[in-house]
């Protein structure tokens, strides 16, 4: 009686066995080029496990692949770049303006005033290529980059 007590407590022990066990295994050859092609896509579909890429790659399960251009990457940072550097000549600009007011008399305050109107419609020559630039960059890669 006590031996069948232990062979039960001793049944449970262990790992459970699984439902549906992988039971059949397969294997693929690649050389080098076609390896990095494969090592790539895998690294694109942000999956770790090569067994688990290939299940989904074979029975049609969504696999998301995301190509990075790295132009337009960089172009989309330099863009952002430039915005920030136009909000802080926007700050500038008005401090700029408020401090003339009040330190200059009006003829000297209106000479400051004239370059510094010059100085705004380079900016805004600047401005306007910077916006054809992104046209020109959206018609070619598409609205996402692409």
């Amino acid at each position: 009686m006590e031996e069948e007590n232990v062979k039960k407590k001793r049944s449970r022990a262990g790992r459970k066995p699984k439902i549906n066990p992988a039971s059949h295994r397969y294997t693929v050859n690649l050389n080098d080029e076609d390896n990095a092609r494969f090592l790539l896509m895998m690294a694109g579909a942000k999956m770790e496990n090569i067994s688990r890429f290939l299940h989904h790659a074979i029975f049609g399960r969504e696999i998301r692949v995301v190509k990075i251009d790295k132009a337009a990457s960089d172009y989309y940072i330099r863009l952002t770049n430039f915005y920030r550097q136009f909000q802080a000549i926007g700050n500038n600009y008005n401090q700029t303006v408020k401090a003339i007011k009040v330190n200059f008399g009006e003829k000297r305050a209106l000479q400051l005033l004239v370059k510094l109107e010059k100085a705004t419609i380079e900016l805004i020559v600047l401005s306007r290529k910077i916006i054809e630039l992104t046209k020109e960059f959206a018609e070619k890669y598409g609205p996402d980059g692409r």
